[in-house]
């Protein structure tokens, strides 16, 4: 079959993912190869205190997504899509969404982003011996309960963003268990929320007078291949507004940011793991059995299957080298010699490489917000310099490449030196790893052993969740780790990067400047 005769049968499958600055739509074929996509830039705002997208935003993103991807498909193919195999939606886990019996929103959606929930998960991490981080939807939940909030007695449906659309677009209320798995702890036995948490949380709160018990409120959660509903005609209409789209189109389990990313690297089975770098960043490694200690740095998590996946996640990544790179292309523009955004980008990355493996005496921080994993629920922007610094554009560089990731390296050192979880393949994926070579240094010297780039790793998420979908569509009782392996990887290799042990040596020598220098980011929270 042709592609255009592919599209007219519905023998393809779509994925769209709400990413933290794009909502990303992708049409793959049967084999799983890209053939089309279409996007919508965004950006979260910061709202009573509160980091947020509004309802409209969220809306007008899909729309718009989804409509650049029709005008993709005409461009290319010269058709329009009335149906296709499968859909798939994923989006950032976490966060808050609650809504009452009307299906109103009750609050603003409050984003992972938000470190506003300390007091609700230290003590859930007490009352249930397991490590509950703040942004997790029960941490939410549990906050306003705290806080007396007047709607948590309203709360019919708690969800995530994924669920949400998914919800609407299907009437189903449910969630894939890779993100379920981080809004309430998932039992991997069962593949479903932990019975004993929920009967601790429910004792918990037992005297409050809430209409509701938490396993009522929470989705159903499914597995990688279950059906999970279809469009109806009012979702249909909401997705497409051109009206060609048709409903009855099946729907696979809506799945969270590091799901997809799990899938889009193939690194699902045990002993595998990945790191996404973008606007936040972090690792995920599935483990063969469990953490012997609870560690606030250390998150437990699923695989789009429900096996337990150790995940190390930092608010901060890439946003203060965006920054700074804005900074060098007005200066460009300045003297006369605009340069395009790919070339700045490779040349700044770049030059990272020729940097000293510490960094000269350079130190900085990327906090753009909190980072619970070294204790801040602010952050600063910050770069300072000893007097007698290397100060080079290459050390520059090279310094925010490596606060870039310094945190994330702070909970990897605990998972893999403390708790000494073998990890066979690290994969690498994200904004962080796109110019050729350098993200892969920079993070195989933090975590010292060789990291993998595959050739599909830039598709991202809205890639993977597509993959899940032609999974529930064409899986006929294959493991997803056998599917990815004999449909959609075979052959790739990919590209493998092993940084010198003088440059392990230079970042383990700069994370100690680097812990030194916290005090010094806490100094400019409180003068800033």
């Amino acid at each position: 079959m042709t592609i255009k005769e592919m599209i007219d049968a519905g023998k393809t499958a779509i994925g769209i993912e709400f990413g933290s600055t794009r909502i990303k739509a992708v049409m793959v074929d049967a084999a799983g190869k890209p053939i089309a996509e279409g996007g919508h830039t965004w950006e979260n705002q910061y709202e009573n205190g509160v980091w947020t997208y509004s309802l409209d935003m969220i809306w007008t993103g899909l729309k718009d997504a989804y409509a650049k991807l029709l005008a993709d498909v005409k461009e290319k193919y010269d058709t329009v899509i009335k149906t296709t195999g499968a859909i798939g939606f994923s989006a950032m886990m976490h966060g808050y969404m609650p809504f009452d019996e009307q299906g109103e929103l009750l609050v603003p959606f409050r984003t992972w982003r938000n470190t506003i929930t300390g007091e609700a998960a230290a003590e859930l991490t007490k009352e249930f011996s397991f490590n509950i981080p703040q942004r997790w939807s029960i941490a939410h939940l549990h906050q306003a309960v705290l806080n007396k909030e007047p709607h948590v007695g309203s709360i019919s449906f708690l969800t995530t963003l994924a669920g949400y659309i998914h919800w609407k677009l299907t009437g189903e209320k449910v969630l894939g268990v890779g993100d379920a798995s981080g809004m309430f702890p998932i039992d991997s036995k069962t593949r479903d929320y932990n019975k004993d948490y929920l009967e601790k949380y429910n004792a918990l709160i037992a005297d409050r007078g809430f209409s509701w018990k938490l396993e009522g409120i929470l989705p159903k959660v499914l597995v990688a291949g279950q059906a999970a509903g279809k469009l109806t005609a009012e979702g249909a209409k909401l997705l497409d507004e051109s009206g060609n789209l048709e409903a009855g189109i099946p729907l696979c389990p809506p799945e969270g940011d590091a799901g997809t990313g799990m899938v889009a690297t193939n690194s699902v089975a045990v002993k595998t793991g990945n790191v996404s770098a973008g606007t936040s960043i972090f690792a995920m490694v599935v483990m063969e059995q469990a953490l012997k200690a609870v560690h606030e740095e250390i998150d437990v998590v699923t695989t789009p299957v429900g096996d337990d996946v150790a995940m190390v996640h930092c608010n901060n990544c890439t946003s203060d080298i965006n920054a700074w790179a804005n900074v060098f292309k007005q200066f460009a523009e300045a003297v006369g010699a605009p340069v395009d955004t790919d070339k700045l980008y490779t040349t700044l990355f770049t030059a990272a490489l020729a940097g000293a493996p510490d960094c000269g005496g350079l130190m900085g921080f990327n906090y753009f917000s909190g980072e619970p994993v070294t204790g801040f629920t602010e952050g600063r922007p910050l770069f300072a310099r000893a007097v007698n610094a290397d100060f080079s554009f290459a050390n520059f560089m090279r310094l925010h490449l490596y606060s870039a990731v310094s945190t994330l390296k702070v909970g990897l050192d605990i998972l893999l030196k403390e708790e000494a979880v073998k990890v066979d393949k690290l994969y690498g994926h994200g904004g962080f790893f796109k110019t050729k070579e350098v993200g892969q240094r920079i993070m195989s010297a933090a975590t010292g052993g060789p990291v993998t780039v595959m050739e599909t790793a830039g598709e991202g998420g809205a890639w993977g969740i597509a993959v899940l979908a032609l999974y529930m569509a064409n899986a006929e009782g294959k493991s997803l780790d056998a599917y990815l392996n004999e449909t959609i990887f075979a052959g790739e290799a990919g590209s493998t990067v092993t940084a010198t042990p003088e440059e392990i040596a230079g970042f383990d020598s700069f994370m100690v400047k680097f812990k030194e220098a916290l005090s010094m980011e806490q100094a400019a929270i409180n003068a800033i």
